[in-house]
């Protein structure tokens, strides 16, 4: 937004908290003594409030703050992020998972954080709420923020370091399913120098002990002959997880007008997993034991340096650095009436490095321009080794692959934009970004000397995005404005969907295996998808805090990515095998309307009883449509999207107290999709509801029981795939659990 814009805010804010009223300013000063007195120094400290944030920017955005992450005591953001219009999550409920807006996910979702895109391989769940500050949820992309956002983009900015000394502690504990989890997270603020050097430090440790039950039937029909098969998977496993993360914030003032910001960040997770199912309907065993270690670490850092020219430029270079390590090693036993059959041993250790430049100029003018320019260059480089053994004996079927993978990226981009207020009722935005990605997979060596030659990936992507924003605000209305957006947004295919190294089907790893148990394999002449996006909404904002809003989209995608089903003759197997690989299709079109609304009772009654003053009352409705070409109707959606979600809550503070308590209902309806001309997904309607209730002990300690998933619903999945003469279905059903937890976070 507008510098000045956000000025004029920040000020009427001050002003409004500083000013005395009419009926005080009289008797003080009445009271006030004749002689010269010295008068205590008073520090005002704040900023924009989200709503602040969110009314000022010109591009739509929800803006999270910190009470808003911390209300409900939740563990992973996912379960955050999941209350808000339009937000889906994968997973099982209450416990996390990916992130989708407007039901898409698959790369289609933007992940930010501080601004940077998010490394390979991460998660919204491995940062805990604790070490957020706030998170934007952006409609529409921008050219500051990437085009890289079909769907939208989620940008989480990590706490910043407070001006003065300070300690925060949380402690919490729960159960899932009788199984104790248990988390621990420590901030501490400081300054050194005079207020040159101002810093924060974030400590976060958690254990997790998840079971997860196996529950699968397959039945398969011949359409000609009207011969059966019934096979069946009953089992669980019991996942034992331990998460270290921490991160860090320096500023440092060099000079008046030049500041260097450091914000290193480590996350260390180790974990086990084991378990197994008895089986019945396949001949080749009856009964399988798994288990699995993984151990990963990341580190990152980043490097900022700010230097502003009066009066009103301002430089900036980044430079941010980082590496994943991570190794899986996991064992399966097929065994068959008690007699041990084939056992199956992986191993994969992965490293992932990434360096990133950029650099960016801003400049305010004095007719209200706000232009901002900057280029981007980043690399990142894949190093896997993956070692595959049969009973001991390396799989020959996978020579051909290479045993070490290298994979690198190359991401070069620039962009430009400029937003102009020409008057104080409009505010405009205009933007333009280039951005090249060239990816480059190579096998490596292969386990097996007589093969001279190894497949090899070489992948291109160039997008040119302009992207258009408006906000009007109408003379005759000071609370209300309309937001409108036409914008190109891209979808680039990611490295597993490029790589052409096949994942062979464990179930039947060798000779014919059925349409519901496919290979996969990628495909490295992947087109990125092109969406053009067309957003309206209307925005009106309550004198305290609540808002109302309407928002309608509609995006056409071109060359969009779907895994489709097909049978082949592979390089790894005699007999034709089904394998899953992605393609790109002609053409998708998806449109949508989000209703919010966020408000106080006394807001929306004129005079309501005393008692009934300090309700909240919240709610968002999405409803979405899609239609892909090429793919037979009528639920030929987008993979996976559902027709809508619902979520309804409230809050309240108990007058005369300092308690507070809470409650949310997220609904997700049944939701069937045409994934492909051979197979349809189907899952059934998901229902959450959580509660919390929070009290105070004095400034310095709040208690906060929390309830995740109260009355849960089993997840059930079902996959047809229809590959004449044979139909075959896959129900996949998995019960959910309530998560009861208890927190104390202290002050000191």
């Amino acid at each position: 937004m507008p510098l000045t814009v956000w000025l004029a805010l920040c000020s009427a804010q001050v002003a409004n908290a500083q000013t005395p009223s009419p009926a005080i300013a009289p008797a003080s000063a009445a009271s006030a003594p004749t002689t010269p007195s010295t008068l205590d120094k008073v520090v005002v400290t704040g900023g924009p409030t989200p709503e602040m944030r969110r009314r000022a920017s010109t591009a739509s955005k929800i803006v999270i703050g910190r009470e808003e992450l911390l209300r409900y005591g939740d563990g992973a953001l996912g379960d955050v992020l999941r209350r808000l219009p339009g937000v889906t999550i994968g997973g099982r409920p209450g416990r996390g998972g990916d992130v989708r807006l407007r039901g898409l996910g698959g790369g289609f979702t933007q992940i930010l954080i501080d601004g940077d895109r998010a490394p390979a391989g991460f998660s919204v769940d491995q940062l805990p709420p604790e070490q957020v500050e706030r998170i934007e949820l952006m409609r529409a992309p921008t050219a500051e923020t990437g085009a890289r956002a079909v769907a939208g983009t989620i940008n989480i900015i990590l706490r910043e370091p407070l001006a003065q000394r300070s300690h925060e502690l949380r402690l919490g504990a729960s159960l899932d399913h009788g199984e104790p989890q248990w988390d621990a997270h420590w901030t501490r603020n400081g300054k050194f120098w005079d207020d040159a050097l101002v810093g924060a430090l974030n400590v976060s440790l958690n254990q997790q002990r998840r079971f997860n039950d196996t529950n699968t039937q397959t039945s398969n029909v011949n359409t000609q002959s009207g011969a059966r098969g019934f096979t069946t998977a009953l089992g669980g496993n019991l996942d034992r997880r331990h998460n270290l993360n921490a991160n860090g914030r320096l500023r440092w003032k060099l000079g008046e007008f030049t500041s260097l910001h450091l914000a290193p960040v480590l996350a260390l997770s180790q974990g086990d997993n084991a378990g197994g199912w008895a089986q019945t309907g396949v001949t080749r065993f009856d009964a399988t034991q798994t288990h699995s270690d993984s151990r990963s670490s990341t580190w990152r850092l980043t490097t900022t340096l700010q230097h502003r020219l009066p009066p009103g430029t301002r430089l900036e270079a980044r430079v941010f650095g980082g590496r994943t390590r991570s190794v899986n090693e996991s064992d399966r036993q097929d065994s068959l009436r008690g007699v041990q059959g084939r056992f199956q041993d992986d191993r994969t250790r992965t490293t992932d490095d990434n360096l990133s430049l950029s650099a960016k100029w801003s400049e305010q003018t004095s007719r209200e321009h706000n232009w901002v320019s900057g280029a981007e260059v980043e690399w990142t480089r894949r190093d896997q080794l993956r070692e595959s053994l049969v009973d001991g004996q390396p799989r020959p079927e996978l020579a051909e692959f290479g045993d070490n993978l290298q994979a690198r990226t190359q991401r070069i981009a620039a962009y430009t934009q400029d937003e102009w207020s020409p008057s104080p009722q409009w505010s405009t935005y205009l933007g333009l970004r280039v951005e090249q990605i060239r990816t480059e997979g190579d096998p490596g060596r292969s386990s097996n000397q007589l093969i001279p030659t190894l497949i090899a990936t070489r992948n291109t992507s160039r997008v040119l995005s302009p992207l258009a924003h408006a906000l009007w605000k109408p003379t005759w209305s000071q609370s209300d404005q309309i937001r409108m957006s036409l914008t190109r947004s891209y979808r680039a295919p990611g490295l597993n969907d490029l790589i052409a190294r096949p994942g062979i089907n464990a179930t039947y790893p060798t000779g014919p295996n059925p349409q519901n148990s496919p290979d996969w394999a990628g495909n490295p002449e992947l087109k990125p998808e092109l969406a053009t996006a067309l957003e309206i909404g209307w925005e009106r904002f309550l004198p305290n805090g609540g808002v109302l809003t309407v928002n309608g989209f509609a995006r056409d995608i071109r060359g969009l990515i779907r895994r489709l089903l097909a049978q082949e003759t592979v390089p790894w197997d005699a007999s034709p095998r089904w394998v899953s690989r992605p393609r790109n299709l002609d053409r998708a079109r998806s449109i949508g309307l989000e209703l919010e609304a966020k408000a106080r009772v006394d807001e929306l009654w004129d005079d309501p009883p005393d008692w009934l003053r300090p309700l909240l009352l919240r709610g968002n409705l999405a409803l979405f449509h899609s239609q892909v070409d090429g793919l037979p109707g009528p639920n030929n959606r987008l993979d996976q999207q559902p027709k809508g979600t619902l979520n309804l809550g409230a809050d309240y503070r108990f007058i005369g107290t300092s308690a507070s308590a809470g409650f949310n209902l997220g609904y997700v309806p049944d939701t069937l999709v045409q994934q492909t001309p051979l197979s349809t997904w189907r899952q059934n309607r998901r229902r959450v509801a959580d509660f919390y209730l929070a009290w105070a002990q004095g400034p310095e300690l709040t208690w906060r029981l929390t309830a995740s998933n109260l009355a849960p619903l089993d997840t059930l999945t079902t996959t047809t795939v229809s590959a004449a003469p044979t139909v075959t279905q896959t129900e996949n059903r998995q019960r959910t659990f309530t998560v009861w937890g208890v927190r104390a976070e202290m002050r000191f």
